[in-house]
């Protein structure tokens, strides 16, 4: 069975497995739960990141479609004052 992780893609549980281990020699016991728990908060900031920045695009793509609706409501009203003068 294959599991896709990320940007992992097709990681069988013996590779994870192998890769779990690495990580506890590398870092050790004691040391896990605070990787874990760094992990953990900096994906949290991310996602915090993430959606700031998608509410501020959106918020900017608002302005534009209403600033060019504006602009096109201008120009259709001075076409018709011009219209009705001639």
């Amino acid at each position: 069975m294959m599991i896709p992780i990320g940007f992992i893609q097709n990681i069988g549980p013996t590779q994870l497995i192998i890769v779990l281990v690495i990580v506890l020699i590398l870092f050790g016991s004691n040391k896990l739960p605070d990787l874990a728990r760094s992990l953990g908060r900096s994906l949290g900031e991310f996602k915090k990141g993430r959606e700031e920045g998608e509410k501020l695009a959106n918020q900017k793509v608002k302005e534009l479609v209403d600033d060019i609706k504006q602009e096109d409501s201008e120009s259709g009203a001075s076409a018709e004052s011009e219209e009705k003068s001639v």
